[in-house]
């Protein structure tokens, strides 16, 4: 899915997958969680995460969207946060899991969106005045002058909470993961994420087809 950028200093990866099985993560997927959990929490305190080049960047990228993000707290961060207090991810299905998982490898947000609730064309903008949506686990988030996708219906995703109305549930079978990536971030370093995705995809939701692809502003 293209999508249309109009904030800058940032760039979009972009995983399609068809077919996939939506359930709870397996023995394997869970294993993987606790041990790259395990790995970051030996890896940072609270304090020298917020100093580590991911989360610096990401905040400069919400800067300059006009967010603050001490106040609008990236969701990478939120969930890094969350782990490197010993909290561990959140087990929500397996391609949540996926997700997440790739977000704290990469200190990068990431969102999970099922493609049959969502309709192109796509755009990654500032909300304006009235918009709105119901977020995930949260009350109804206003969303005037912040980031966030939205499709011909209007707003469904961010880079800080989610919308009910495209979340992943056990009835999705075509996926959107968008991964929210500092513009400055190498190429090669934003293709590696994908492709680790993809093969998780496969593996742990019994992905079938599976298509990528990178947007940038303009």
């Amino acid at each position: 899915m293209e999508i249309n950028i109009k904030l800058p200093a940032v760039k979009l990866g972009t995983i399609e997958a068809d077919a996939v099985r939506v359930a709870p993560a397996d023995q394997a997927l869970a294993q993987l969680m606790d041990e790259v959990c395990e790995r970051k929490r030996r890896e940072f305190t609270l304090e020298s995460l917020a100093e580590s080049k991911p989360v610096r960047d990401v905040r400069a990228m919400f800067r300059e969207w006009g967010m603050d993000p001490s106040k609008y707290r990236p969701s990478s961060e939120a969930l890094l946060r969350r782990v490197v207090q010993g909290k561990g991810l959140y087990r929500v299905s397996n391609v949540v899991d996926v997700g997440n998982l790739g977000s704290i490898e990469t200190g990068w947000p990431f969102g999970c969106y099922d493609r049959s609730r969502i309709q192109q064309p796509i755009e990654f903008r500032h909300g304006v005045a009235g918009e709105s949506y119901e977020g995930i686990g949260k009350q109804t988030w206003h969303l005037q002058g912040r980031p966030l996708l939205a499709d011909s219906q209007g707003p469904f995703g961010s880079p800080i909470s989610d919308s009910t109305r495209s979340m992943i549930t056990e009835s999705a079978k075509d996926i959107l993961i968008v991964l929210y990536v500092p513009a400055g971030a190498i190429d090669a370093s934003l293709e590696v994420a994908i492709k680790r995705i993809i093969e998780r995809l496969t593996l742990f939701a019994g992905a079938s087809v599976t298509r990528s692809g990178i947007s940038r502003l303009g």
